[in-house]
């Protein structure tokens, strides 16, 4: 008798889960960032679907750090250190906000899925823009301040890495 063939039965498949799948996607719309210090990119998802995207990168139609350099400002925390910022780009996370409400979609009680945990200013337009759950790969080298807003929000954050995001010439 012949064996008979079961399609679709692979044991050594690895489906990811929900936020494994969405941290993917993100990491493919990082490689359309264009600042070398921080190819990155968020991912918003509502019920399970994308809403929006964005990456780090120039405002549209402006040159960008890939096609003429970088334009760095030194700011400085109140513990006396030195940070050194690239201002000519907008962060991932609020080009995904930005994209979304061009397109009058809203984001309310959604999820964010970024590279790192977002800087004090993103973080104070996903808590406005009422995101509920923020997913990121690792800390982000300034983000004490966004931790404690995020709690006190109620707005849930999942680090997957305590590992610390660092740039060159920080």
């Amino acid at each position: 008798m012949a064996e008979e063939l079961v399609y679709g039965q692979n044991p050594d498949h690895q489906r990811p889960d929900w936020d494994e799948y969405f941290m993917e996607i993100m990491e493919t719309v990082a490689k359309r960032a264009n600042c070398d210090r921080g190819r990155s990119a968020a991912v918003i998802v509502k019920d399970r679907r994308i809403i929006a995207t964005g990456y780090v990168g120039a405002p549209a139609g402006l040159p960008t750090c890939d096609e003429v350099g970088h334009l760095i400002k030194v700011v400085y925390d109140e513990r006396g250190g030195e940070h050194k910022h690239c201002v000519r780009t907008t962060h991932a996370e609020t080009n995904a906000i930005a994209q979304a409400a061009r397109h009058g979609t809203s984001i309310d009680g959604g999820t964010i899925f970024c590279r790192m945990a977002p800087c004090l200013d993103c973080t104070k337009l996903l808590i406005n823009a009422g995101i509920r759950r923020v997913v990121c790969q690792k800390r982000y080298h300034a983000d004490h301040d966004s931790l404690r807003f995020l709690e006190q929000a109620g707005v849930e954050l999942v680090v997957l890495s305590d590992e610390h995001q660092e740039y060159a010439h920080q």
